[in-house]
């Protein structure tokens, strides 16, 4: 059986590259990752198993003329579409580089992937029958819940940030082109990402490099908008269940049931690097948490009703926040110790 080509963008970015080290482990794929290596992307993420096939492409998925290239020149059979902007406060700030990547980018992909496998609407070239294309996206399109219910894949859009609207038209334009060209796609929203390989600027990975640095650790508001959390890992293996075993045309959730309030996710932290490392003045990181002004638009709550992936696919997330978290944190440490001087003396604490 000849291996398939899969095309995933955004390969350098944190799910992304986690995917990417995972999938690399399989014997039945070539990986093209294309990457055009923004602040938020980190080539030494990827880890590819050496047995594996893989060839990274450096560009931008808003370049019309490369995708169809890379379509054409590797033949692509699969696409996974990670690429994006994705930080709420960036978009804030600077929507229109989140109209470009995620509205626009992602319009180019599907057209590039219509192409090249298909003759007509719902007519496939030969060979291309089985090709797919999956798109990664957030449950921030659905908006904020309160203090109950849980967001399906039934729930109406209600995005409140440039950022989320962004993705909301990416899922929709994805959405159309299965329902008017018969194009092969398969869509996921995921709940918040956590684990290695994160970039600095998001909340876990500011909350350790802000404790070990001695800084005031910043916090929203009061602290008690919820997330719902899912550890990196268990996500990059439900993105593959989805593309093997995923039905066309459907959205699958992907939750980890680990609902925490933001304030939580802070004190466990500095609980946990209490012990690792303690501070020289012996307190408690937890003195460092400070609050500031609220983001505009501050979603509540977001929590995923992951059942169907479960019921359908089999999926289940395997780690709790509570040992994710632990594994994320060593990650971290390991890598904040050969960049921040002021962490405390490691000594013998396994580091």
């Amino acid at each position: 059986m000849s291996k398939k080509t899969i095309l995933v963008t955004g390969g350098a970015g944190f799910i992304g590259s986690n995917y990417l080290n995972y999938k690399s482990k399989s014997k039945d794929v070539k990986l093209i990752n294309l990457d055009k290596l923004t602040y938020a992307a980190n080539l030494d993420n990827i880890r590819i198993d050496e047995n594996c096939n893989y060839t990274f492409i450096k560009g931008d998925i808003c370049d019309k003329i490369l995708v169809h290239k890379i379509f054409s020149e590797y033949k692509i059979d699969e696409v996974v579409h990670f690429a994006a902007e994705s930080h709420v406060d960036n978009s804030i700030n600077n929507p229109g580089a989140f109209i470009d990547t995620n509205i626009v980018g992602t319009f180019n992909l599907l057209q590039a992937a219509y192409h090249n496998w298909m003759d007509a609407p719902n007519i496939f070239k030969t060979g291309k029958e089985n090709s797919k294309f999956l798109h990664i996206s957030t449950d921030e399109v659905y908006g904020t819940l309160g203090e109950t219910d849980l967001f399906t894949e039934e729930t109406s859009y209600a995005p409140n940030s440039p950022y989320s609207a962004s993705k909301a038209s990416s899922d929709m334009l994805v959405r159309s082109y299965f329902h008017t060209y018969g194009l092969p796609v398969v869509n996921t929203n995921c709940s918040n990402n956590y684990g290695p390989r994160q970039h600095d600027e998001k909340l876990i990975p500011t909350i350790i490099r802000k404790a070990v640095a001695e800084e005031n650790i910043p916090i929203y508001g009061d602290g008690k908008n919820i997330r719902d959390w899912l550890y990196v890992l268990d996500h990059c293996k439900g993105i593959d269940l989805v593309l093997r075993k995923g039905k066309l045309g459907e959205t699958y959730n992907i939750g980890g049931k680990n609902e925490r309030e933001n304030i939580y996710i802070a004190k466990t932290i500095c609980e946990i690097l209490d012990k690792k490392v303690p501070r020289r003045s012996g307190g408690s990181y937890k003195q460092l948490i400070s609050f500031v002004k609220d983001r505009p638009g501050h979603d509540f709550r977001y929590a995923i009703d992951a059942s169907k992936i479960e019921k359908e696919l089999g999926w289940k997330a395997e780690e709790n926040f509570e040992s994710g978290i632990e594994k994320t944190i060593q990650w971290y440490l390991e890598k904040y110790k050969k960049t921040i001087k002021l962490i405390p003396p490691l000594g013998d604490r396994g580091l």
